[in-house]
């Protein structure tokens, strides 16, 4: 039998198709669903209420993630939690075969938010494997792999759910999304675990017990708290870009055609291909030099981006496609990087609590600095706005020192 896990190449299909299959319902729920429901006349207060409502599952998925690493059997792995959380995700798309999405949005949303909590645990059942399957010298490569499929599951599903709408009907759409979500669960099937997360002995609640000493370990870990900090604030500088990149350039004369051709092509292609080569990088590198290499290059691109905005006249678009193409680029090249940092320092039996809080404060990051940008640009402008982001993010280089590989670093907190 077929065993994925079992080799480099196989481990790259299988988590790239388990992000792919993520990424499709991120990108239909978060950038095709809001789209479709202005479209339709739903104000945009409501629109940003749900999908408020919608994230809050990624934000704090850490809470509930601890089940994931404690219930574990002989008969219940991750693999079960992986396809269960599968299985979950599909059927709770299905309402939307038979309820109109626009008429009956309020019907609708506990499935929506039944599937976004699905999905968020089973994105840290993915993690979880990841950490306790894939080599230490192979985790960059892996999670550029990962970041690929889900940037394409992203593209397909978002914008190309708005495209192939037109051509084969919103039904159809749902039935691809449901699709898309259930075709890597045959290459779960075909991944064996070894027993390494049920060989203890005892029950459900006596390892679940067994995780308090783990839980206390890690939080009294420097490394932890570094860490958090350090996903607080890095990607602060591209955070605040990406978020106000589609109203930037409006307001620099692009077309809204073009600006949804860059979204649709360009930040997609540069985003994959920089996710690949920072992985492989980081592996070749050592994951700390490579996210210091990295986030110091993106720094540099969206200072060139403000320096640009401020001294170059004309139209903006002879030079800003190419230099936000470059700065996407540069982000797949730190976020491969730096999620294989968190994969490093994170304990592989508390690989779905203490990875996902890790991911929880980047979207963190994410939230702040996109709040924090929109509040400056009124005041000082678009260059100054986005300097001073890209300055508060190179704060976070001198904490690099304290994310050791687990191991290295045994200092704790207090």
């Amino acid at each position: 039998m077929v065993n994925l896990l079992a080799t480099r190449r196989g481990r790259h299909v299988l988590f790239g198709a388990l992000y792919l299959s993520e990424g499709g319902p991120i990108g239909f729920i978060w950038w095709a669903l809001p789209t479709k429901l202005r479209a339709a006349g739903v104000d945009v207060g409501s629109i940003t209420t749900l999908t408020s409502i919608l994230v809050i599952p990624w934000i704090f998925k850490f809470l509930w993630s601890p089940l994931i690493d404690g219930v574990q059997t002989p008969r219940w792995n991750l693999r079960s939690w992986i396809l269960s959380m599968q299985l979950l995700m599909g059927c709770s798309l299905i309402p939307l075969l038979f309820w109109d999405l626009e008429t009956n949005l309020a019907i609708l949303v506990p499935f929506l938010l039944l599937h976004a909590v699905a999905a968020a645990t089973q994105d840290a059942s993915i993690d979880a494997l990841a950490i306790s399957t894939v080599p230490d010298k192979e985790r960059g490569s892996v999670n550029g792999w990962m970041q690929l499929g889900m940037l394409v599951g992203r593209s397909a599903l978002g914008g190309g759910a708005l495209l192939l709408e037109q051509r084969i009907g919103p039904t159809a759409v749902i039935v691809l999304l449901v699709a898309v979500i259930w075709s890597s669960s045959t290459l779960v099937l075909l991944s064996r675990l070894a027993p390494i997360s049920i060989r203890e002995e005892g029950g459900i609640r006596e390892r679940l017990r067994a995780l308090l000493p783990r839980l206390r370990a890690a939080s009294r870990n420097r490394a932890t708290w570094f860490g958090l900090l350090f996903a607080l604030i890095a990607g602060s500088g591209f955070e605040a870009v990406g978020g106000v990149a589609g109203p930037f350039m409006i307001d620099r004369g692009l077309s809204s055609e073009e600006v949804g051709g860059f979204f649709a092509l360009h930040s997609v292609l540069a985003m994959g291909a920089g996710a690949i080569i920072g992985g492989y990088v980081a592996d070749r590198l050592g994951k700390r030099t490579a996210v210091s290499v990295f986030l110091l290059l993106t720094a540099a691109c969206i200072f060139t981006l403000a320096a640009l905005d401020a001294g170059v006249s004309g139209r903006a678009g002879e030079w800003m496609v190419p230099t936000m193409t470059l700065l996407y680029g540069c982000i797949g090249l730190f976020t491969a990087s730096s999620y294989a940092l968190f994969m490093e320092i994170s304990d592989p039996a508390l690989g779905a609590t203490q990875f996902s809080a890790f991911m929880g404060a980047t979207n963190g990051c994410e939230s702040w600095a996109t709040f924090a940008v929109g509040r400056t640009i009124p005041a000082v402008g678009y260059p100054a706005a986005f300097s001073l982001m890209a300055a508060v993010s190179l704060t976070a280089l001198p904490l690099l020192r304290f994310l050791s590989p687990r191991g290295e670093n045994t200092q704790t907190t207090g």
